[in-house]
Formats: C-alpha cells, structure tokens, sequence
C-alpha cells in the first residue's frame, strides 16, 4: 500500500527544504518586520494571503529579513523591492508550471515501465535525485543571464532615457493555419507542435544573436538589434520550420525602431507593426517595414514592396517582402 500522505510530505518537503511551523504573524515578528510589509511582499511573488494558517518555516524568516535589512540600509527602495519580487514571482511561477509538466511526461513514463510504482513515488524519486543540482543549474543560468541583461543596458549609452528604450528590429514568427490543424489534434498532439515550433524558432534567434522575448503558442516574438542579423534570422526561420512535415507553415513581419523595455516585456510602435505584418504575409513569406528594408544590403537581399494594405494601427502600408539574393556571399 503507498502511503500517499507521506510521500505528499516528503515531495514538499525535498522541494521546498523544510516544513512550515509558522504564521505569517510569526514571521514578520521573527524578522523584526510589520505584517503589512511582508504580506506585500508575499503577494508581490505571487501568493495569498495565509491569514493565521500554519504555513511558513525558517526560510521564510531568513529571506523576509533579508529583503528588510536591503530596504533599511537604503540599498533598494521599498517600490523597487516589492517590483522586483513581482518579476521574480511572475518569472518562477511560469517556469515552475513548464518544469512540472515537462517532468509529468517522464513521471508517466516510469509508471508505464515498472521503474515507479506510482506517479506520485516517481516524482519524489526525481525530486531526491534532482533538486539539488537543478538549483545549481538555475542559479547559474539566472547569474548568466542577468549578466548579459546588465551588458545589454550598459551598452545603451550613459543617458537615463536610453536605458529604458532603444532601437532594435522586432520579429513576429506566427505559424499559418494553427487554429485549423490544432482542431485536429488531441491535447498531447497539440502540446508536442507547440513545443516543436518554440523549440526550433528558439534556437534559429539564438543562433543569430537575437533573444525570444516571450511565445505565444502558435507565435514567438523576438528582437536583435541588428536589422540584417533579424533578417537573416526569419529567413531561416521559414527555412528551418518548411522543411518539417509535421509543422504548419511560418510567417515573419519585421519592423525596426525605438522600443521600450519592461517588465521583461518589448513595447513600442515596432512590436505592434511586426504583429501586424505577420498577420498579412503569405505562408513561409517575411514581410518588413521600409526602416528595415533601407538597412539591407541590395548586394545581398532582394526587396519589393507590395500593394498598401490598411494595417490596424498604422493605416494605409506597403508592405515589403524580402529574401535572399541567389549565389551571394558574405565576405569576412
């Protein structure tokens, strides 16, 4: 007989490092805080109010003195904190939700082979075996990226206003006929084309230098602040996402401009337009607006504006497709 209680416990506590014994009361009394505050801040991250539930542990104490000692000591504002918790709650929530359900696939797996006597057994065995080093690994990737974020802002320039907007071309990936081909497929099915596009467009914009802002399902949104480089990348893209069968096709719109950073998100005239292009292009087609086709090389990329469209936003545009001139080289 599994003793499910116990593996519950068990999973919980391997996840979470020890057991709760405190209310919230108990904690903002143990971190020398005010309630006020550090509900605030629980809510910033993403939770509820626990009210008088026996709920928090230790830790808790530790990282509410924490971000208490940072907002005395004049470090960080109160506002800063409270925003910054916001990101991380929003950020760690999303990336929780991804990892379990990646996980329940090899959960399922290991039932189905007699390597795990249940679904739940299997995730504890995971949770012994991979929680320690996967924090690691999630620091370290956190360290990496906040790295090349500060690099980013760095390079922007010394003026306050440019370390909140920029210039950069903004892609819309959007695949065609997703609604109709979703209608097909069961929730496994559907979930396994998601992810294959994400993964596949993901690495492309890597590859060429450019960073996935978010994905939509059946779109992905991505910048680089190079015109050609973003070219090049929804090229290959359509290339890479034509050439699988069991994908739908592809349609990129490109447009390059000021863009404001936010919230881990992109805004900006540029973001609406790309949307907007991709809406109109033909499948495994890019269509870009004329600041990014005038930042081509003729040499090397072949443009030609198309009938204007009434695009929601921008009025009356012409549209332009792009691609790559046959038997050209790049030099150096």
């Amino acid at each position: 007989m599994i003793d499910r209680v116990r593996l519950r416990e068990e999973l919980a506590q391997l996840i979470r490092g020890d057991a709760g014994s405190l209310t919230s009361a108990d904690v903002a009394e143990k971190a020398g805080s005010d309630l006020v505050t550090v509900e605030r801040f629980w809510r910033s991250l993403g939770f509820p109010d626990a009210g008088d539930e026996v709920a928090y542990s230790d830790t808790d104490v530790e990282v509410v003195e924490i971000i208490v000692g940072a907002m005395r000591s004049g470090m960080l504002h109160e506002d800063t904190v409270m925003r910054l918790a916001r990101a991380l709650g929003h950020t760690m929530a999303r990336l929780a939700d991804w990892q379990v359900t990646t996980i329940v696939d090899q959960i399922g797996a290991d039932v189905l082979e007699g390597r795990a006597e249940s679904r739940l057994a299997s995730a504890v065995d995971l949770a012994r075996a991979t929680v320690p080093d996967f924090e690691r690994v999630m620091l370290y990737a956190w360290r990496r990226q906040l790295a090349a974020a500060a690099a980013r802002v760095e390079a922007l320039g010394a003026v306050d206003a440019e370390l909140l907007s920029t210039s950069m071309t903004v892609g819309f990936a959007d695949l065609s006929r997703f609604t109709a081909m979703s209608n097909t497929l069961d929730d496994a099915g559907l979930g396994e084309l998601v992810e294959n596009f994400e993964n596949r467009a993901t690495d492309v914009v890597v590859a060429g230098g450019g960073r996935v802002i978010k994905a939509l399902g059946d779109a992905v949104l991505f910048v680089n602040p190079d015109p050609r480089a973003a070219v090049v990348t929804a090229l290959d893209v359509v290339q890479h996402i034509s050439q699988r069968p069991e994908l739908p096709s592809v349609r990129v719109g490109l447009a390059t401009g000021s863009v404001l950073n936010r919230l881990g998100d992109v805004f900006g005239p540029p973001v609406n337009l790309a949307a907007r292009l991709s809406d109109v292009a033909r499948s495994n087609r890019v269509l870009v607006d004329s600041v990014t086709a005038g930042a081509l090389d003729p040499a090397e990329f072949e443009t030609r504006p198309l009938p204007q469209r009434s695009l929601r936003g921008f009025g009356e545009v012409s549209p332009i497709t792009v691609s790559r001139r046959r038997g050209f080289r790049a030099h150096g």
